[in-house]
Order: structure tokens, then C-alpha cells, then sequence
């Protein structure tokens, strides 16, 4: 794989000098500049060990090392300065030598720069491939496909038994509209490590995946990120211990919407328990209110989103007295989201799939078959919205795939 060796100087000398004690591969490019010349042609020199004379040039050094950020780069001097030395590490220089350096280390250092080189030129064709298949965001380090991610990694986490948390984060219905998604992203990459996987859930909602972590580091990181974004988010958490996706996200989910409902309560002075209390009646016509501002709404929105983008498969509703029920029918399958009220102080989400047997047409039903119990003041467009798009995406990857 070619790579570049960049030779930087205002003295021809050092070109000179330095030109005989470097190791080449067939395929590497030797270049020489002067330090006037770099600003103009950084977009040109990417994937390249940098080599600078840094004698009697110790300002025009430092503000280059700012501009090479995470590039390998060797600092040169004739003569040992201890105070310069300490600064250019401090900027994360890869090396730094002098005249009196020994040959044999010096070439092993532009043979391992190049070795990163390389190993940065790879990364970022990797890098490319992901975007291109919409498996990565474009400008920042985001994974669009948390499922396949989180099955990898809980994969990892569970065979080196390993700690681990996960969060689900989002700004609540107001603040959403007042935040752009690339500005979470950043704030939230540059106060992690680079092993901690951030992935896109849906618009301004995330999941992000801290290894090697329990929960007091994470509410440390927590705290540092809601410091630094400008409006008012909120996060869910959860130890990893061996759970499956499923069990995670829901669990982070729930977590996420139960830290939203507090501050919107908190702020309102709505006592929760108020919509659980009293007699059955008016229970009742509290989750017929519900039915009809909450669930409704969403389930036509939800409806009206997928209905024409799942192949061979329909969307339905239906709203009764007292429930409200989504249906996803193929040909060979059908996916049932009833949510009901059966007592005064749970509202209950029936999940269940029933596939027809490809040859006599009976009904088997799925061992996937789940219930979700919340409480009243739980159960917002926030939460809802996400249940039925992890509904909707089970129902297409476990049933639709082979069924319709």
C-alpha cells in the first residue's frame, strides 16, 4: 500500500541529511517542503509520516503539530531541547530525534510511522465501505445499524464475561426541535473512549454502548455530556449482565421515557398518582383520553410511515372501548400490538405473532410472544412510538423474511 514520507524544512540541508537514512518501500513517495508550503497542501499529503526540522523553527513546529492532528509525525532537531521536547509530546508528536539519535532507532521509527500509516489508510477504506452501505453516519463515528452491532458486541461482552452498560439518550419532545443531531453526536464522541460505540436509533435518539464500565463511571460520563449540550437531555441505563438485545433496550428505553415523565411532572407539579387513583370509572375515562390523544395519533402516524415501504405487508388498526390494537398482516404471518387497561393502575402492551403453516394453514403460535406493563403516566408518543417501531422491526426480520 503506498504511503508518503514528508519532509519539511526551511533548510535544504536537512533534506540532505536526512534523505540517505530513510527506509523505503517500493510503493512509498518521498516529498519536501518548506513549512509555508504545508497549509495549502494538507488536503494532498493525507495517509503520510511527516518528518520535520524543528531547529531554529520551534513556533512554525507547534502550529503545525495542531494541523496534523492524529497524523504520525517525527520532530527533528540537531540540538536536545528538553522544554521544546516536552511540548511537542504534549501535542502527541510520535517522535522526537535529534543528531545524535542512532541511525538503527531512527530507521525503525519511519518504519513503524509508515506501519501507521498504512494501518490508518486501511481503517478509513473500512471506514468508507460502512458509510457507503449506510452502516455509518458521514461525519461522525455513529453506527446506523444498532442491531447487528449490539448483537456482536453483547456477543464480546458475554464470552470475556465482561462489564458493561447501556444507554438510551434523547432530548424530549421541546428540546429535540432546538438540537441538531450532529451536535449530540460530537459532545457525546469527544467525552467518550474510542472502544464505546455510539448507534443511531431514530432521530435525535441514541443508544450508546460504554464497555468496561459499571453504572457510577457511566452517570460520571453522563454528567460531563448533559454539562456540555446546550439544551436540556435525558438517559436511561442499564448493566449489560448477560441480557439479550431485546431485554437491553427495552429496559434502556423504558428507563429513558421513565427520566422524561419525572422532569415533565416535576416541572408541570402533576402528581402521577392522581391519573391511578379513584374509582374504576374514572379510571376508564382517563385511558379513553389516552386512546384518544396518545395511542390513536401514533398509531395512525406509525401506520401511515411503513404502510407502503413493507413489501406485501399491511398495517391496521383498530380502536375500542378500552383498547387499541396494531395489526401487521402478510400472507403467511400476522403481528398483533394490543394495549388495554384491565385495572387501575397498569396499562398492559400484548405482543404476540402468529405464522400459518406453509402447507395446511394452521395457526402456530410464536414462542415470542410478550406483555410490556406500565404504568398510566408512562405510556407517551415517545415511548409508544419507539415500542411499535421495534415492534414493527421484529415482525420484518423474524417473521416477514420467511413468511411473506
Amino acid at each position: 500500500m503506498q504511503s508518503r514520507i514528508i519532509l519539511i524544512s526551511d533548510d535544504s540541508n536537512f533534506f540532505d541529511y536526512v534523505s540517505p537514512r530513510l527506509t523505503f518501500r517500493k510503493s512509498d513517495e518521498l516529498y519536501r517542503f518548506n513549512f509555508s508550503e504545508i497549509p495549502e497542501r494538507l488536503h494532498a499529503v493525507e495517509y503520510s509520516l511527516f518528518i520535520i526540522n524543528a531547529e531554529n523553527k520551534h513556533e512554525n513546529t507547534l502550529q503545525l503539530l495542531e494541523m496534523l492532528e492524529n497524523q504520525p509525525v517525527i520532530v527533528f532537531e540537531f540540538n536536545e531541547d528538553e522544554e521544546f521536547k516536552l511540548k511537542v509530546y504534549q501535542r502527541g508528536v510520535y517522535a522526537y530525534m535529534t543528531l545524535f539519535t542512532p541511525e538503527s532507532e531512527f530507521e525503525a521509527k519511519v518504519v513503524s510511522g509508515l506501519n501507521i500509516v498504512s494501518s490508518f489508510e486501511k481503517a478509513n477504506r473500512y471506514r468508507e465501505i460502512l458509510v457507503k452501505n449506510n452502516l455509518l453516519t458521514q461525519n461522525n463515528e455513529v453506527f446506523l445499524d444498532y442491531k447487528s452491532i449490539l448483537d456482536r458486541e453483547l456477543a464480546k461482552i458475554n464470552e470475556e464475561s465482561s462489564s458493561a452498560v447501556l444507554a438510551a439518550i434523547s432530548p424530549n419532545e421541546k428540546t429535540k426541535f432546538l438540537l441538531q443531531s450532529n451536535q449530540i453526536e460530537t459532545i457525546i464522541l469527544n467525552n467518550v473512549r474510542k472502544n464505546d460505540l455510539l448507534m443511531n436509533y431514530a432521530a435525535n435518539k441514541y443508544f450508546l454502548l460504554l464497555r468496561d464500565a459499571n453504572m457510577d463511571f457511566a452517570q460520571k460520563i453522563w454528567e460531563k455530556i448533559t454539562k456540555l449540550v446546550p439544551e436540556k437531555i435525558y438517559a436511561g441505563f442499564a448493566n449489560v449482565n448477560s441480557k439479550s438485545r431485546e431485554q437491553l433496550v427495552n429496559e434502556v428505553l423504558n428507563k429513558l421515557h421513565e427520566s422524561i415523565n419525572r422532569d415533565y411532572f416535576s416541572v408541570s407539579q402533576v402528581e402521577p398518582a392522581k391519573v391511578v387513583t379513584g374509582n374504576f370509572k374514572f379510571y376508564r375515562q382517563e385511558f379513553n383520553k389516552k386512546l384518544e390523544q396518545t395511542i390513536t395519533p401514533v398509531f395512525y402516524l406509525v401506520q401511515q410511515k411503513y404502510n407502503e415501504k413493507l413489501y406485501g405487508v399491511t398495517i391496521e388498526q383498530t380502536i375500542g372501548e378500552g383498547s387499541g390494537n396494531l395489526s401487521i398482516k402478510g400472507k403467511y404471518a400476522i403481528g398483533t400490538f394490543k394495549i388495554t387497561s384491565p385495572g387501575l393502575s397498569k396499562i398492559n402492551i400484548d405482543i404476540t405473532y402468529q405464522k400459518n403453516s406453509l402447507t395446511d394453514g394452521e395457526k402456530v403460535q410464536f414462542p415470542q410472544a410478550k406483555r410490556i406493563s406500565l404504568e398510566p403516566e408512562e405510556l407517551e408518543e415517545g415511548l409508544l412510538e419507539d415500542l411499535l417501531q421495534q415492534f414493527i422491526a421484529e415482525f420484518k426480520q423474524e417473521v416477514s423474511n420467511d413468511y411473506t
